[in-house]
């Protein structure tokens, strides 16, 4: 029995030295004060920092150093909320409620909430470049630009958005996901990794846990919009199918999302074996995105 209270109990722990190192990356910036506003108004917003945590915690079972890891947590941090910022907008998903507030745009405006979500894109990789391993600094740059871009995050956004209202396939389903989803979480993991110098059968391990709890999170999430209420979720339900766009519920009936979410995590749990014991707050972390509620 896996105990999932490990990972929040962890998690409690790293939350507040998260909040600390992103509040003082924005602050030390130079830039107008309604722009660092609107930057300030999403990225401390809260949520949960599943992102963030997994880039400490890898580096960490790698035998790495937290304080040495936190640029590369603050930054794949900002790029996720950049992305949330962007796909709120009247052109994406337009949505008017994001972790129970206004969204960005509904509070600033589109123009300044965009702009806001090109300031924490492109600050998220000058704080990756002032990291002090210069090689180190170079790979969590390529990591984390794959990953956010066309090959990754914004190539799964771009076909998520040209698949709505059509009929798809599984295999574009589970191809958005891995991009759009995945792939961010994925290269949390890898600069973990990477920062603490894990060795190439730490980093195998962790390549499959990725991919497997990005797509057990998409899956989480798509069962929610269908399942939950805006109250819990803290976000608007129920547009996903709305707006006939692609998602598992809706591809494969919320029985078979909810056993392939199953296999997503065993597959994670399964990934972790090289790791024994060490890895129980990563094992902890499967079950919270599981049980979710928002």
């Amino acid at each position: 029995m896996i105990d999932r209270t490990k990972f929040d109990h962890r998690a409690k722990e790293l939350l507040p030295v998260i909040e600390s190192v992103l509040q003082k990356a924005l602050h030390e910036q130079s830039c107008p004060d309604h722009l660092r506003e609107a930057m300030e108004y999403s990225l401390l917003s809260g949520g949960k920092r599943i992102r963030p945590l997994l880039v400490l915690l890898t580096s960490e079972l790698c035998g790495g150093s937290i304080e040495v890891a936190l640029p590369a947590a603050a930054a794949v941090e900002m790029i996720h909320c950049y992305s949330l910022i962007h796909d709120d907008l009247p052109a994406m998903d337009d949505d008017d409620v994001r972790r129970g507030k206004p969204t960005n745009h509904k509070v600033y405006g589109e123009g300044q909430a965009i702009l806001a979500g090109d300031g924490l894109l492109t600050l998220a990789f000058q704080i990756l470049s002032e990291m002090n391993n210069a090689e180190v600094a170079r790979e969590c740059i390529r990591i984390l630009s794959v990953a956010a871009g066309v090959a990754g995050m914004v190539g799964g956004q771009s076909d998520d958005v040209c698949a709505e209202g059509k009929e798809g396939s599984l295999a574009l389903l589970e191809s958005i996901h891995a991009r759009k989803t995945a792939a961010l979480i994925g290269a949390a993991i890898d600069m973990g990794a990477t920062i603490a110098g894990a060795s190439k059968d730490q980093k195998n391990a962790l390549r499959s846990y990725g991919p497997a709890i990005g797509l057990l999170f998409q899956m989480t999430d798509d069962l929610l919009d269908v399942t939950s209420s805006s109250e819990k979720a803290g976000k608007k339900v129920g547009k996903d199918a709305a707006i006939g766009k692609l998602t598992f519920p809706i591809f494969l009936g919320i029985d078979e999302t909810k056993k392939r979410a199953e296999l997503e995590a065993q597959k994670a749990i399964d990934a972790l074996k090289f790791f024994d014991e060490k890895a129980d707050v990563l094992r902890s972390l499967v079950m919270v995105i599981a049980k979710r509620e928002k």
